[in-house]
């Protein structure tokens, strides 16, 4: 099987554009079922639904949650469908294999004004300061992850139109505009701040040495600026993006255009967010309602 996965994490790369993290991890699911299919002396036109049965009760054995069990699910029938659609198959084995049901956390919010306070955080009398509230800016206007923040150039901000070029996941790009108040701190920071930190790298953000600031510097800056806020549960910059999406669709944005500004391939990535406003009003309710 190994010159048939090599082909499938190529067209994955290729074709479908995924991110190398999410390749590596349908390579590692597809490596361990070919070891199992080896030990268990088939061979891949040997498959069939029976084999795949044996094989789930093998990943029960060593431990697998249900996030991993369905992860090496959608390994397994996305391989098999690449194979019929190949020909090197006739039909999928996989495909009546059912996932198992998955609990959905909600992500963690922050209240409008948590965010008022946290934005509030940073001096604007210093280098530092400054580019700290312009990345909070960033993450709250536009629902950056973090990779995304610290990968941004100056040619991805366009001032005149109010736009930034995001560079996703996959390499996938969009487009997400910005408010006022986010375009003015770029500008300063662009113009005025950043020239301080003596630039050796392209990158928008930079440490204290001119280089670029990494992701784990961004977490650690934010949960400084969380606490000093009076914010006591843990705050994430992915904590700005859900808070971003959820507080759009409480003011009337609708689930698609939100799923284009978050660069999600699949709408039922941003679905959650809708899950969310539900356990607001339940929670609103319970607590304003004369007879709750």
């Amino acid at each position: 099987m190994h010159e048939e996965i090599d082909a499938y994490l190529q067209h994955l790369t290729v074709i479908r554009g995924l991110a190398e993290k999410t390749v590596e991890a349908y390579g590692s699911d597809l490596l361990f079922f070919r070891d199992f299919l080896t030990e268990l002396g088939g061979s891949l036109h040997q498959i069939d639904e029976h084999t795949l049965f044996l094989y789930m009760v093998h990943l029960r054995r060593k431990g697998l949650k249900n996030t991993s069990m369905a992860r090496n699910i959608s390994s397994l029938r996305g391989f098999f469908e690449f194979l019929v659609q190949e020909r090197h198959l006739a039909s999928s084995p996989a495909a009546l294999l059912d996932s198992p049901k998955l609990v959905r956390k909600l992500p963690e919010v922050l209240s409008r004004n948590e965010v008022t306070a946290l934005l509030d955080r940073p001096a604007l009398n210093t280098s530092l300061g400054f580019r700290d509230r312009t990345m909070l800016e960033l993450l709250y206007a536009c629902g950056l992850r973090v990779s995304e923040l610290v990968s941004l150039t100056a040619p991805d901000f366009d001032p005149q139109a109010g736009l930034l070029r995001v560079l996703g996941k996959g390499s996938k790009e969009r487009y997400v505009p910005l408010h006022e108040s986010a375009v003015s701190f770029m500008l300063s920071f662009l113009r005025q701040w950043r020239p301080l930190f003596g630039p050796k790298t392209d990158t928008v953000f930079l440490n204290r040495s001119g280089l670029g600031l990494s992701r784990q510097g961004v977490w650690k800056l934010l949960r400084r600026y969380a606490l000093e806020a009076g914010i006591t549960r843990p705050v994430s910059p992915h904590t700005l993006r859900h808070s971003f999406a959820t507080h759009l669709l409480e003011g009337g944005a609708d689930l698609r255009t939100v799923q284009i500004l978050l660069g999600h391939s699949d709408i039922m990535a941003t679905e959650i967010y809708t899950h969310v406003q539900s356990a607001r009003m339940v929670a609103l309710h319970r607590k304003f309602h004369p007879r709750s």
